[in-house]
């Protein structure tokens, strides 16, 4: 039963790390899940520190990843009309059944909205830019996130490798 845990496990942990940059995915979450996985094997003792505080970040990745790009949109001259764009957009590109709609739908989004806003087409430019730019953070924050939990995983495997196989 241990080895099956362990093979979901890692599957959900690698499945986090595709997730981190493939948007139909919640990276960090599949990777926790991961995580949770291999402390119900019955060889692998619990540690509820590491499952709270890694599940902390899981939230706090979550609620960034529609922060952040909103807050690229502003870094880069965008006014509120940017940012709401951005954000819907964002809600736009997930629901829409499109290739790479949650990097459009901000993109294009936050260039809408400032185009309502009254700013010049290239000032709404530079605003879906920051829009883009926030994206790719938040990628890759979630990339190197689930990252790290891979290398836990493996390092808490490594750790009971003797009684495990």
């Amino acid at each position: 039963m241990d080895l099956i845990l362990l093979l979901l496990a890692a599957g959900c942990l690698f499945m986090g790390i595709l997730g981190s940059v493939l948007p139909v995915l919640p990276g960090p979450g599949l990777s926790w899940v991961g995580l949770l996985l291999m402390y119900l094997t019955k060889t692998i003792e619990t540690n509820w520190w590491v499952l709270s505080i890694t599940f902390a970040i899981v939230v706090l990745i979550t609620v960034l990843d529609y922060v952040i790009p909103s807050y690229g949109t502003k870094k880069y001259g965008g006014t509120k009309w940017g940012v709401f764009g951005t954000t819907v957009g964002l809600i736009v590109g997930l629901l829409a059944p499109i290739p790479f709609g949650v990097i459009i739908g901000p993109f294009l989004g936050a260039f809408v909205g400032e185009l309502i806003g009254k700013a010049t087409p290239s000032k709404a430019l530079k605003a879906a830019w920051g829009s883009f730019m926030g994206f790719l953070a938040s990628t890759f924050i979630q990339f190197v996130i689930t990252a790290v939990y891979l290398g836990i995983f493996i390092k808490v495997v490594w750790d009971y490798k003797e009684q495990l196989f």
